[in-house]
C-alpha cells in the first residue's frame, strides 16, 4: 500500500496530542481519588467506575479520527483487473489422431472436457473464440463473451482428417484481428491456446505461422496431449501408431512467447488449463482505496456512540 498526499499524516500529530493529555488527565484523576483517606466517604460520592469501559468510547473515537486521515492521505493498493477487450481464442485439434485412447476415455474427449472447464473459469468479460482444425482451420465461434454459444460449440466438435497446425494459429490470429474496430490499430490483448496432438500434415507451417503471431504479439500457448504409445484403432485388424509429436509444439509455444504444457491425462490436462486461465488477461493497476477507510471511520463512530449510550446513557 502507498499514499498519494502523505501530508495529511501531519494531522496525526494533534490527534497524538490529543491522546496523550486525554492519558495526562486520567492519571491526575486517579491522583485525586488517592487523596481520599476515608474510603468509605470516597465510596458514597465516588462510587465505583465501569473500569476499563469508561475508556472504551474515547479509544475508539481516536482510532475514527486515525482511519479519516488515513483516508485523507488516500491510499492506494495494487488490484488486478481483469482487460474489457481481452480475448483467448482456443484452437482445438479435431484429426483422427485425436481418437486414440491412451488418454481416457480418449484424447478427444479428455480435452473437450478440460475445454469446458476452462470456459467456465475465465472471467465473464474476457471475449473467448474457438477454433476448429484438422485438415483445414475454421473458425466455429468468433470471439464473444457469450459461455453459452461457446460451450455449445465445443460440445458438438467432430473428427476429421489430417491437422493443420499452421493454419489454425493464423485462422485464431484473424479472428483477434476482427474483434472490434479498434484491433487493427490498437490489437487487444491476446492468446492463443492450442490443444494438439501432433505433426503438422496439412497446410501452411508452423514455423511461419509463428512468425505471423509473434509479429503481433500473440502468444501461443500449446498443449501437447497423448503419449509416445498413442494408437488409433483403423477397424479389421489395423493398428495405426499415433505418438504425441511435442517437439513441434514446443518450438511453437518457444517462438511466440507462449508456454509449452505437456499433458498426458485429463486430470493434468485439465490442471494446465488452470494455469493459463490465471495468466492471461489481467493488468496490475493501482487503485485508490480511501473510501474504505472512511468507511471504517464510520463504522468505529457508530460504534462509539453505541458504546456510550449501552453504558452511559449518553453520546460522547
Amino acid at each position: 500500500m502507498s499514499l498519494r498526499s502523505p501530508g495529511w499524516l501531519l494531522l496525526l500529530v494533534p490527534l497524538a496530542g490529543l491522546i496523550a493529555a486525554y492519558v495526562l488527565v486520567q492519571r491526575r484523576r486517579s491522583r485525586y481519588a488517592v487523596r481520599f483517606t476515608n474510603l468509605d466517604l470516597l465510596d458514597k460520592v465516588a462510587p465505583s467506575r465501569p473500569g476499563w469501559r469508561r475508556h472504551a468510547p474515547a479509544a475508539v473515537f481516536c482510532a475514527t479520527l486515525a482511519l479519516l486521515v488515513l483516508g485523507f492521505a488516500r491510499p492506494t493498493a495494487d488490484v488486478q483487473v481483469p482487460r474489457e477487450r481481452a480475448t483467448i481464442m482456443i484452437a482445438f485439434d479435431t484429426s483422427g489422431s485425436m481418437e486414440a485412447t491412451d488418454v481416457e476415455p480418449t484424447r478427444f474427449v479428455a480435452a473437450q472436457r478440460a475445454a469446458l472447464a476452462f470456459v467456465d473459469r475465465l472471467p465473464e468479460r474476457f471475449n473467448t473464440g474457438l477454433v476448429s482444425f484438422s485438415g483445414s482451420a475454421t473458425v466455429a465461434v468468433p470471439p464473444t463473451t457469450d459461455r453459452v454459444v461457446l460451450r455449445s460449440a465445443i460440445e458438438q466438435l467432430t473428427l476429421g482428417q489430417a491437422t493443420a497446425i499452421g493454419d489454425a494459429v493464423i485462422a485464431a490470429r484473424d479472428a483477434i484481428r476482427a474483434l472490434d474496430r479498434q484491433a487493427e490499430t490498437e490489437p487487444p490483448p491476446a492468446h492463443i491456446v492450442l490443444l494438439s496432438d501432433g505433426a503438422n500434415t496439412s497446410g501452411r507451417s508452423i514455423e511461419s505461422a509463428a512468425e505471423e503471431a509473434a509479429g503481433d504479439r500473440i502468444p501461443v500457448s500449446t498443449i501437447a496431449y497423448g503419449t509416445e504409445d498413442g494408437v488409433v484403432d483403423l477397424g479389421g485388424g489395423r493398428i495405426l501408431q499415433v505418438p504425441v509429436d511435442g517437439p513441434a509444439l514446443e518450438n511453437l509455444a518457444s517462438r511466440t512467447g507462449g508456454d509449452y504444457h505437456e499433458a498426458a491425462t485429463g486430470e493434468e490436462l485439465q490442471a494446465v488449463y488452470e494455469d493459463i486461465g490465471s495468466s492471461v488477461g489481467y493488468r496490475t493497476e493501482e487503485r485508490e482505496i480511501w473510501q474504505w477507510f472512511v468507511a471504517a471511520g464510520l463504522v468505529t463512530a457508530l460504534v462509539t456512540a453505541a458504546l456510550s449510550l449501552l453504558w452511559f446513557s449518553r453520546l460522547p
